[in-house]
């Protein structure tokens, strides 16, 4: 076999010298030589499968030996990380070196583990270190020296999870005073089989210089479970899991329940579905006090559950505390807000142009009316200067009326924006006016009126017809404005907000409460003093559910608060949250299931699942009917208050005018009654 080529060795551990000499027991049983020769052909085996992209090697002073250079030179060449740990070294806190080289072990990817050590306690505080912390790959293929030491009750939920492992155990027989050949047996934990009690490992080949059946030792243990029972813990919460209470039993259902039912086919497993105890409560659960937790989460990190469904977020919080399978979906996580219908039926009259199309009607208006003004004043002053007939000299009253009609209309400029005002609603002027130029304009600015109040009249009309606008709050900006109280549940939501970097997002913590119950939540919406933080799906189930509530009250004479207010779920997602199934720490059903989960993905069935959900709750959506192009008193609202204004306005003027007449036109001494005419006469002179 050509010399092995070793890529890197990393000695985390301060090596003392070792005598070759390994002492009269280990001598006598030859145990170094069998069992490098046994790894040697593990290593090379697993090698020809390509199956080993870095191989980690742990082990320490008593087995050091069997890692010499003849190992090295028979086997494949591998990157390998070695790993040599002090004999009083505590693993369930290994030191700095040691903690470096496990990580850098994970950082590359190493997926074999070796681990021969002398002392099983180290290895078990090695094997508990390691999954606590996620320091070792509990999905790489582990070889570990037997040791009935990792069988304890307290190391149980372990082989639960590290399933790729095959233990060798060195038998040497002794009969008389022939002695027979070393022999190793390899056995494996007795997955998908439930450890129950006592820990027996299931044989899968011996070894005596050659494997006995040459059977595939890390053979994949999760694509057949053999109709093995798996505890799946679930909370209802739609559209991941439907609940529904039929003859006193519950009726599970949801988009999860589906995934769950495509993986117990494809894997074959058999699922036990419960509700962890007063889920109501605690819901997905939190930590107590004591450091375990309670709810749905509780359930899986006590190992009592194989898998939990219930809306999980793939968040860090919960990629703490278990394994989240590829998210099969992405939801919009937002807020449930009040909404308020907007009287604004007094400005109807304002509503068909915004606010800058108003400007520019009111500026070529002015506009207009001063060009107006200054053509008729032009063609005033020319017509003053040409010279008049004799017949129209002789003759004051001839001449009156052959001066060209209609100039008078904009001979003063407040009549020649009134005139032009007039032309702007529709209504034809008394006279055409004379001059060319002005009967041009007049055409043209007739053409634009006629598009304007087309466009005035038809943006009236759909506003008239339609319902009236409803008030909304859409964005966190708007939210943070209105000034109400938000929520949602779980204390983690509570830190989100504050980690948030954007400056809204730390104003909602500031006034974000925990909610124990969503319907009392929504209770305190529909008062229009609270807002409501969860998935938008559910969001619009738990309006859905008001509504429908709300309706059936009505229908039995139960009196509601006329001022309850419709739920609106604001259109901006705070985020987009991706949702996953999952599983216990280090579970080894993840990577087959998240195989499926993509292929059920990729051929559309979650959408459809999906749509299924949703389609029921849209169905109860029981939506106000709206009556389509009726106008009632409160629409014209607008027509009242312009005929206000007018009346106003209307009765200023005239008391300004009487005002003027007695307190000042009687008081003035040259003032008679008598002669009015020759009043106005003497003014008009003086000016």
């Amino acid at each position: 076999m050509a010399g092995i080529v070793v890529k890197f060795v990393f000695i985390a551990a301060f090596m003392i010298p070792i005598q070759a000499d390994l002492g009269p027991l280990l001598n006598e049983l030859k145990v170094r030589k069998d069992l490098q020769f046994i790894l040697i052909d593990l290593l090379n085996g697993l090698v020809r499968k390509d199956g080993v992209t870095c191989l980690v090697i742990i082990t320490d002073a008593v087995y050091l030996n069997v890692f010499e250079g003849t190992y090295f030179k028979r086997t494949f060449a591998v990157p390998i990380v070695m790993i040599v740990v002090e004999e009083y070294e505590d693993l369930l806190s290994p030191n700095y070196d040691t903690l470096e080289a496990l990580r850098q072990a994970r950082t590359d990817g190493c997926n074999m583990y070796t681990i021969i050590m002398a002392n099983g306690f180290q290895v078990t505080g090695l094997l508990r270190f390691g999954d606590r912390h996620r320091i070792l790959d509990t999905r790489a293929k582990y070889i570990i020296l037997h040791d009935v030491r990792l069988f304890h009750s307290s190391l149980h939920y372990i082989w639960k999870r590290i399933v790729n492992v095959v233990f060798l155990k060195y038998h040497r027989r002794v009969i008389g005073k022939a002695k027979n050949k070393a022999w190793f047996d390899l056995s494996t934990v007795p997955f998908p089989n439930p450890i129950k009690g006592i820990f027996i490992s299931r044989r899968v080949d011996t070894w005596s210089g050659q494997f006995h059946y040459n059977r595939d030792l890390f053979a994949d243990k999760t694509g057949n479970l053999n109709g093995e029972i798996l505890n799946v813990v679930y909370f209802d919460h739609l559209p991941s899991v439907v609940v529904m209470k039929l003859n006193g039993t519950n009726k599970v259902g949801g988009v999860e329940i589906e995934i769950l039912n495509t993986l117990a086919k494809k894997m074959n497993f058999v699922h036990n579905l419960y509700e962890p105890m007063d889920s109501y409560i605690h819901k997905w659960g939190q930590k107590n006090n004591n450091g375990s937790y309670s709810g749905l989460l509780g359930e899986v990190v006590s190992g009592k559950a194989d898998l939990a469904l219930g809306n999980l977020q793939y968040t860090p919080y919960h990629l703490k505390l278990l394994d989240l399978s590829n998210p099969y979906t992405s939801q919009c996580w937002t807020f449930l807000t009040p909404e308020a219908l907007s009287d604004n039926s007094w400005k109807t009259l304002i509503l068909p142009f915004n606010l800058y199309m108003w400007i520019a009607v009111l500026l070529v208006l002015l506009v207009t009316g001063s060009i107006f003004y200054g053509l008729a004043n032009y063609y005033i002053n020319l017509l003053n200067y040409k010279p008049l007939n004799n017949k129209y000299k002789a003759n004051e009253k001839n001449y009156n009326y052959a001066k060209p009609v209609g100039l008078y209309l904009f001979g003063e400029i407040t009549n020649s924006i009134l005139y032009t005002y007039g032309m702007l609603l529709v209504v034809s002027l008394p006279k055409l006016p004379t001059g060319w130029s002005i009967r041009l304009l007049t055409g043209w600015y007739w053409l634009y009126c006629i598009l304007l109040v087309v466009s005035y009249r038809a943006s009236m009309t759909a506003i008239l017809a339609n319902p009236a606008p409803r008030v909304t709050i859409d964005t966190l900006k708007e939210l943070v404005n209105s000034k109400i109280a938000c929520g949602g549940w779980g204390l983690q939501t509570k830190r989100f907000f504050e980690g948030s970097l954007d400056e809204m997002g730390q104003k909602i913590s500031e006034r974000f409460e925990n909610v124990e119950n969503p319907e009392k939540a929504a209770e305190k919406i529909a008062k229009g003093v609270y807002a409501y933080y969860d998935s938008s799906d559910y969001l619009k189930y738990l309006s859905v559910k008001r509504k429908i509530s709300m309706n059936n009250s009505i229908s039995i004479d139960v009196t509601q608060d006329k001022g309850d207010r419709n739920l609106h779920i604001m259109s901006d997602c705070v985020v987009n949250i991706p949702i996953s199934i999952g599983f216990h720490k280090n579970s080894p059903l993840k990577p087959l299931a998240d195989v499926y989960i993509q292929r059920i993905i990729e051929v559309g069935l979650v959408e459809k699942w999906l749509s299924d959900v949703m389609y029921k709750i849209q169905s109860m959506d029981t939506k106000e009917e709206e009556i389509k192009a009726l106008i009632n008193l409160k629409k014209l609202y607008c027509a009242f208050l312009a005929l206000a204004i007018g009346y106003t306005l209307s009765f200023l003027c005239l008391l300004s005018e009487f005002v003027h007449w007695n307190f000042i036109v009687k008081k003035d001494p040259s003032f008679d009654k008598y002669a009015i005419d020759i009043y106005y006469m003497n003014k008009k002179n003086k000016l």
